[in-house]
């Protein structure tokens, strides 16, 4: 826990902000949550019954007007405004989280890292799915060895979603951030570098097939990591029967996960980080390890969203910059994960 509680702002009250930010920033001492960001009425509505501590305002400039009374600004709000709102932020002499996808162009995220260092502020990005509990399960089997060598890696986020409910969603190209690859490919790509290494894009197919969309949500990405594993990649949002969440193949065995997440379905239920049953998967859900013919099921890895913040905490706590703790997410890999959403783009088919 910080000496003095981190002062915290949340730009932005959708699903973002309201479901993985305010409740960790909240449950944990080390910061105080004192503003929230959101123009729109009935979500002023909720924070403020959620968070009557909070001073709601409406937009992320009337919370960098109050730079002076905080610590960290947090932005849940859409892609093309993070670039423009984080170097605003930093310059005002804060700390920032930045909700994926990190920017929309990667000059942009190496300009925001140069301009942190410059201004000796923390700069962080929210890459929460390394913090679900079968991402956990899957680096717990690398780091132990139990697959051997990992020669494929494929990892999937598939719903079934017809309509686009929120408007700017709607809205958006491809250019302003919109469109899936931007959205769960941020959280894919990034988990096959954390697990494997650096990589290029060798494969690409990049398509829209709702109505209404106007960048991407059927998407097919095969990576070669320099480490020599081959990943396999699927982002779509017009599927009914979904793939696997993982599927691990290596020398020694296999791993197959379905299934989402426990978390956020449980904040989204009312539940909260503090609750004993937050994180926890039921059994009929884990995962499938074959090792030398025989199928056994993995107990998953209790989630640990939470862990972002406290993470964060240390690092603010320990003197920031000039800390030699890591910060949760370096956004150099965010920056990364960027330049194969640009490649793809390049050579989608």
């Amino acid at each position: 826990m910080t000496s003095s509680p981190i002062r915290t702002a949340v730009a932005g009250f959708g699903l973002s902000g309201s479901v993985f930010h305010a409740p960790f920033i909240a449950a944990n001492p080390a910061y105080e949550l004192r503003v929230i960001a959101t123009s729109d009425p009935e979500r002023q509505a909720k924070a403020r019954q959620r968070y009557p501590q909070a001073r709601i305002v409406n937009t992320p400039e009337d919370i960098l007007a109050l730079a002076d009374h905080l610590d960290l600004m947090v932005l849940g709000t859409p892609p093309a405004t993070h670039f423009p709102l984080a170097k605003a932020a930093l310059e005002a002499g804060l700390d920032v989280v930045v909700d994926k996808p990190f920017v929309v162009h990667s000059r942009d995220g190496e300009e925001l890292i140069q301009l942190a260092a410059k201004e000796g502020r923390v700069l962080t990005v929210y890459q929460n799915r390394r913090w679900d509990g079968d991402s956990l399960t899957v680096r717990k089997l690398l780091d132990a060895g139990t697959l051997g060598t990992v020669t494929r890696f494929e990892s999937g986020m598939e719903r079934w979603a017809p309509s686009i409910a929120k408007a700017w969603k709607a809205g958006a190209t491809a250019e302003e951030g919109g469109g899936v690859l931007f959205d769960l490919g941020s959280h894919v790509l990034d988990l096959a570098l954390r697990f494997f290494g650096p990589a290029k894009v060798t494969y690409a197919e990049i398509t829209a097939r709702r109505a209404q969309e106007r960048a991407d949500d059927d998407i097919l990405i095969a990576l070669r990591h320099d480490s020599g594993v081959v990943s396999h990649l699927t982002l779509n949002l017009n599927s009914h029967l979904h793939g696997p969440r993982f599927r691990v193949l290596g020398t020694e065995g296999a791993y197959a996960k379905f299934g989402t997440d426990p978390q956020e379905p449980f904040l989204l239920g009312g539940g909260l980080p503090t609750n004993a049953e937050y994180g926890v998967e039921r059994p009929e859900e884990y995962g499938t390890l074959e090792v030398s013919g025989q199928r056994t099921t993995v107990p998953t890895e209790r989630g640990a969203y939470p862990e972002f913040y406290r993470l964060l905490a240390e690092k603010i706590d320990d003197g920031g910059t000039a800390s030699a703790l890591p910060v949760p997410v370096d956004p150099a890999g965010s920056v990364d994960v960027l330049k194969l959403i640009e490649e793809a783009r390049r050579i989608a088919v």
